[in-house]
């Protein structure tokens, strides 16, 4: 895990070999709808194991089957993980995997197409959002536009410790969103060289929301 190279101190690149190696598969145009699903829980399993690294604990009186002892437990209020709709699904379920306490959150944007600008169109939240470290997931952070009104939007409903965690991210992307949110820190397992005409990631690994759920 390293800051992203020429980048800002709160974008961390996850470099361990088994991000990197399965990131490579999801990337290959040949990987199944069901084989890209499995990876993508995979990989966001180990993603979730960085981006909580550093969760507080506290000690607890416990009994093992030998004695009594003082041992480490998370402190205060478990995670809320918020997907960005729909694709966002595709990590929130590993992440699940390891912290199944977590909460959960959704929100769900379009853009505009006169204006390009995102438009909510959902929003559910834990009522407790600001008591607890939230993580927002989406694979692709591209042109950045969605996912700083997503963090924008739970700034507003009260969310106070927010982290970023995507698949792939663009220059253009990283820019937006660490300039609009230069407190939410950023997780990602490659920045990827630029974005296209059409705003799709190069290289990439395509539409993640189409390859995760077999659709066009």
């Amino acid at each position: 895990m390293t800051d992203a190279p020429n980048g800002p101190r709160d974008v961390t690149v996850i470099q361990h070999p088994l991000v990197q190696h399965k990131l490579t598969l999801m990337r290959q145009k040949a990987t199944s709808t069901g084989e890209f699903r499995r990876l993508a829980r995979e990989i966001s399993l180990l993603m979730a194991y960085e981006l909580t690294r550093d969760l507080p604990l506290e000690t607890a009186a416990i009994e093992t089957p030998l004695e009594p002892m003082q041992a480490p437990i998370l402190s205060g209020k478990k995670l809320c993980i918020v997907s960005i709709l729909r694709a966002g699904d595709g990590l929130m379920e590993g992440m699940l995997d390891l912290v199944p306490s977590a909460r959960v959150g959704h929100i769900g944007l379009y853009r505009d197409p006169e204006t390009l600008v995102p438009v909510e169109y959902y929003l559910k939240l834990p009522d407790d959002v600001s008591e607890r470290l939230v993580i927002v997931v989406d694979p692709m952070l591209a042109t950045g536009h969605s996912a700083a009104a997503a963090l924008a939007r739970l700034k507003q409903a009260g969310a106070e410790q927010l982290r970023f965690a995507c698949l792939l991210a663009a220059p253009q992307g990283v820019d937006v969103v660490t300039s609009a949110h230069p407190d939410v820190p950023v997780f990602t397992c490659s920045i990827d060289r630029e974005l296209d005409e059409h705003a799709y990631i190069r290289p990439g690994l395509g539409d993640a929301g189409d390859r995760l759920y077999g659709t066009k």
